[in-house]
């Protein structure tokens, strides 16, 4: 079985990072279930340069970012909730993707905030943003408030569940999307 190359974006701007701790938990576990080829990035790495507003005009750090979002296998993607959203700068680098790139793509959803208020931000947010580009998006998707995570690490259990449900999903995904590209056709694959 080839690596799959996956990519993990976690919209945080600081260190250290509930938001890249989840994104990263994903990836873990998702690691010990087939081998991958793994890069993180966040918002934190790319520095400025966000203000651009054309794709030929970021700065070269941000654009390597998108061009591994885009031809990554799969993905999985992080935001901390702002004011019951994604942050704008999450969704700013979001709106650099190629929707053609994007399309069928494997991608499991995570989000952090304060608390449970916070949880459906997943659902009514993240997952139609994606719905959007035609992704396929695991079907669990991890919320974590600050209690779920300690000291850089998923402490509550049922938290560590759904991060092993979403890992498990996109892996399935994966292979879904690998075996649709090597019969060469456009067309669904069942299981899918």
């Amino acid at each position: 079985m080839r690596h799959a190359r996956i990519v993990a974006f976690s919209g945080n701007v600081r260190r250290p990072s509930r938001t890249r701790t989840l994104v990263e938990a994903v990836a873990a576990e998702l690691s010990r279930r087939r081998p991958i080829d793994l890069k993180v990035f966040d918002l934190a790495d790319v520095g400025t340069g966000l203000g651009a507003t054309t794709r030929q005009a970021l700065p070269l750090p941000i654009a390597h970012m998108i061009e591994a979002i885009e031809g990554a296998d799969g993905v999985i993607v992080g935001s901390p909730v702002h004011n019951g959203s994604y942050s704008g700068l999450f969704k700013h680098v979001i709106d650099f993707l190629d929707p053609a790139a994007m399309a069928g793509k494997p991608v499991a959803l995570t989000a952090t905030g304060g608390g449970p208020r916070h949880a459906l931000m997943v659902e009514h947010q993240l997952r139609p943003l994606f719905g959007f580009f035609t992704a396929h998006v695991a079907p669990t998707a991890v919320y974590a408030g600050e209690a779920e995570i300690q000291d850089g690490a998923v402490t509550d259990p049922r938290v560590a569940e759904r991060v092993a449900a979403a890992a498990s999903e996109l892996g399935h995904l994966i292979d879904v999307a690998e075996a649709v590209r090597r019969s060469g056709s456009g067309r669904a694959v069942a299981g899918l």
